[in-house]
């Protein structure tokens, strides 16, 4: 037994009194447990509640269909359908097309205030609604949540309408519509540009975004797309494996080789796979909160065991053995871990319900836009978290409790302490710190950078291993006439003989201000980056394109001649095609953007490059692709590129299928699976669609002074003869700047909450460490007393210490910040975003960081001494006489 009956109950009885006598210390551990372990349950059950409720949308809207085929890009061709009905283990073949279009806002007829905010907010403001055209009578098989169903007293023709539509709760909800009054409704939407009226017919179950469901036939009549699915569902015979018929597809003769076949369920897996390196990252951050929390229980429990010396002593005489007194420090740790974590799995569960109650699932990283979860709560992740919460308490834990366990009773009665240490050794640093850099070159696991994480875990923790070391170099390099000086004496002799003591109260320190530091470094590196970027590719000040609608594969369309007749008004100097596209090249993979752009001759588009572009002549023509393709499929510069020529087949079927060749690589930050960009012209001759997504516009000079008359004059020079304007929008690349901005800094919000949480726990360490560190010298500012000093002498000691110890926690923590922000910037980013960034240094901020933990470390140990110096320290030398 570890405890004796009569002892056990003396023990318990100590540590109850300490409770009771220092409740505010309890609070203070308590409260970084709790909060640690809140804001990390928290952000995991958002994150999977917001996936959840998104799979389950998808699901949804896409049903359940045994295959699914889809194109490499454009659609898949009209007469492919007839062909797969009729396929041996083909039991049902649904055809689907689809579009997105604009529900116009309520006021957005109205005319802007002024020219700014035209230019700002564009033409095109309302909700986005997804429309998806299919055959009724195949749908409930495949996709019930989708099967139309009629008002009441509705005729059931209105299924095939070319004008009825079916709405989901949430398009009713964003035309502020109930179903009751929404029967046989009339409702406007923007497609392409074009203002369409339409009648609502009925309503379907589908869940999630706007979504509307109506006959394929009437959508091909507004589109204009009559030669083109954009997938076939399958619903495969009882008896038919997956297998044999995917291979009897590949033999039909309208199979083209850029039709994928995939798996159903492809789109959540691929969408939860883009959100995870966001939702891990964010978990990580989350964590350090707790990871700092250790260190103030650390802190805590070191001021504990400082204060609580004398009665471990008393213990030991009485008869508690050495792992005793360890365990009873333990057994107190595990008591707080256990409280503060269940406090902090009921504020997490708190948290999390409100942020999805008023941000939803998104969090700032844009992956579940639209989709308003409800709490999912799990017993497993809150026991997962909440054990964490008890590891973390246990590991701040037990450097005190190993300082309780080796005390010697009757040194420590006497009020001696142990005033020998034994010399710093810095081999387990060093061993530590090249671990920890060994690990960082290591690749990412599933995409997630474990190896990275526990390289910075190791970073930190050799940092702190090295302060003793590190503390014994800095006293050596000191000139020798401070310690002429009897006050510089003191301290420079207690430093040095003191080394471990030191570490313990600078540790708080070193953990809130390498994290503090890192974080920082980060956001200001990624945002500058961004910044940078954004300059690149929005080098135009004026964007115009169609408002409302964008199919599955390409945006909304402008003629194809459209940036020619733009160019051609007096107050346009320039303006330049563009249109966007998407290529699935793998089932494997989700599908990559198509840019097209001008990128030859004078006025060719300039990427912001990483590597390239080539000059030297190479077969083939020159596309240039960004780095998280260049990662994912294991392209280099100078790379030819079969898969892409493979998405291009079709097209060039007349003719030789035309080659490719990686021509640049350049940097995106907002692609996160990749991004391909090719010349016009190069596109052109390959058969692409001659229609634009988007006119880059260059006023002339005084034309940007009234930009209402521009938008005008545009709108005029796109009109058809005899039809209506079309709805344009408008935007400046300063407005796309700043709201690429604006969203950076939501996604960054989290982020920045987290590291005030970091900064403030390790405040409070610093607090609780130099208070342990100066309370336990009680007796010693006594006999300095005694010996003729004065309270200010001492105050002085005490305050010339802290400003020492801070110094050199300061100096270290940012050393450890900047390395740490070097794995987060070189290794974290790009194994899970795919993207690099350059490093940047925000020196103001990073000073102010520092000077503002040495201040609070001053004052800390300022009034902590003016305690200890107070006239109970003088009585307490009489304790041993």
């Amino acid at each position: 037994m570890l405890f004796h009956s009569p002892l056990l109950q003396l023990l318990a009885s100590f540590s109850w009194q300490e409770l009771r006598q220092h409740p505010w210390r309890t609070a203070t551990a308590l409260l970084a447990i709790m909060l640690g372990v809140a804001l990390g349950f928290a952000v995991h059950v958002i994150n999977q509640s917001a996936l959840d409720e998104f799979s389950r949308a998808v699901r949804s809207v896409n049903g359940q269909p045994d295959l699914q085929l889809h194109a490499m890009q454009d659609g898949l061709p009209l007469e492919l359908y007839a062909q797969v009905a009729r396929t041996r283990g083909v039991a049902a073949a649904v055809p689907w097309l689809e579009t997105t279009v604009l529900l116009p806002a309520a006021d957005a007829d109205r005319p802007a205030p002024d020219a700014d905010a035209r230019t700002t907010q564009g033409a095109a403001r309302g909700t986005a609604l997804r429309v998806l055209g299919s055959d009724a009578t195949k749908l409930a098989p495949v996709a019930p949540a989708l099967m139309p169903q009629l008002f009441a007293g509705s005729d059931r023709l209105d299924l095939f309408a070319p004008d009825a539509v079916f709405l989901n709760a949430a398009a009713l909800q964003a035309l502020q519509l109930s179903p009751e009054r929404a029967s046989n409704t009339a409702m406007h939407w923007l497609l392409n540009g074009r203002l369409q009226t339409l009648r609502i017919a009925g309503t379907v179950a589908a869940t999630g975004a706007p979504v509307a469901v109506m006959d394929i036939a009437a959508l091909q009549e507004k589109l204009q797309r009559f030669q083109q699915l954009d997938r076939i569902d399958l619903l495969l015979a009882d008896n038919a494996a997956r297998s044999q018929v995917a291979a009897e597809l590949r033999a039909l003769p309208a199979w083209q080789s850029q039709i994928l076949i995939q798996q159903p369920g492809d789109e959540q897996q691929r969408v939860g796979q883009m959100s995870r390196a966001y939702r891990v990252n964010l978990t990580v951050l989350a964590l350090v909160a707790l990871f700092t929390g250790a260190f103030l229980v650390f802190s805590v429990l070191a001021l504990s065991v400082a204060q609580r010396a004398p009665q471990f002593a008393l213990l030991a005489v009485l008869g508690a053995t050495p792992r005793q007194r360890l365990a009873l420090v333990l057994l107190e740790a595990l008591a707080l871990g256990a409280v503060g974590s269940a406090a902090g799995i009921a504020l997490g569960s708190g948290l999390a319900w409100g942020a999805l109650q008023m941000l939803g699932g998104d969090l700032g990283g844009g992956f579940f836009a639209g989709v308003q979860p409800a709490l999912q709560w799990s017993p497993a992740a809150a026991l997962v978290f909440g054990l964490q919460g008890i590891a973390a308490t246990l590991a701040g834990a037990w450097w005190p409790a190993r300082s309780a366990m080796d005390l010697l009773p009757a040194a420590t009665l006497k009020g001696l302490g142990n005033t020998h240490e034994k010399p710093p050794r810095f081999w387990p640093a060093l061993a530590l710190l090249l671990a920890s850099a060994g690990l960082a070159f290591m690749p990412p696991v599933a995409g997630i950078p474990l190896a990275a994480y526990a390289a910075v875990g190791l970073l930190l923790l050799g940092g702190m291993a090295a302060l003793p070391w590190l503390l014994g170099s800095v006293l050596g390099l000191l000139p020798a006439g401070l310690s002429r000086n009897p006050l510089g004496m003191l301290a420079l002799e207690r430093a040095r003989r003191m080394r471990s003591s030191t570490t313990v109260a600078v540790g708080g320190v070193v953990a809130s201000l390498s994290l503090a530091v890192a974080l920082t470094v980060m956001v200001t590196s990624f945002r500058g980056s961004m910044m940078e970027w954004l300059d690149a590719v929005l080098p135009a000040p004026l964007y115009i394109r169609a408002a409302g609608g964008s199919s599955r594969v390409d945006a909304a369309l402008l003629p194809a001649d459209a940036a020619a007749r733009i160019a051609r008004l007096p107050a346009v100097e320039h303006a330049q095609a563009m249109r966007s596209n998407t290529l699935a090249l793998s089932p494997e993979q989700p599908a990559i953007s198509l840019l097209i752009r001008s990128l030859k001759g004078e006025q060719a588009q300039q990427l912001p490059w990483v590597a390239g572009p080539l000059r030297t002549p190479h077969s083939g023509i020159p596309v240039h692709i960004s780095e998280a393709l260049a990662q994912l499929y294991g392209l280099k510069i100078g790379d030819d590129w079969p898969l892409l020529a493979e998405a291009f087949s079709r097209k060039t079927h007349a003719r030789p299928s035309a080659s490719f060749y990686i021509a640049g690589i350049w940097r995106d930050y907002v692609r996160q699976f990749g991004a391909v960009a090719m010349d016009w012209q190069d596109y052109l001759a390959l058969g692409g669609d001659a229609q634009l997504s988007e006119v880059a516009v260059w006023p002339a000079a005084g034309a940007q002074a009234r930009p209402a008359d521009l938008h005008r004059a545009i709108e005029h020079a796109l009109s058809p003869p005899g039809e209506p304007a079309p709805v344009l929008e408008f935007v400046s690349s300063a407005a796309l700047r700043d709201r690429s901005l604006r969203i950076f800094d939501r996604s960054f919000a989290v982020t920045y909450w987290l590291q005030a949480v970091a900064i403030g726990i390790g405040l409070f360490g610093i607090a609780a460490s130099f208070s342990a560190q100066v309370l336990a010298r009680r007796k010693e500012f006594g006999l300095l007393a005694h010996l003729g000093l004065t309270r200010r002498d001492v105050l002085t000691v005490v305050a010339a210490e802290g400003l020492a110890w801070t110094g050199l926690g300061a100096i270290a923590g940012s050393l450890l910040g900047l390395g740490v922000a070097v794995i987060l910037v070189h290794v974290v980013n790009p194994q899970s975003f795919h993207w690099t960034m350059e490093l940047r240094l925000p020196l103001l901020r990073l000073l102010g960081l520092a000077a503002a933990v040495v201040l609070a470390g001053v004052i800390t140990a300022w009034l902590a001494g003016r305690r200890a110096a107070a006239a109970d320290a003088v009585l307490a030398v009489k304790e041993d006489w």
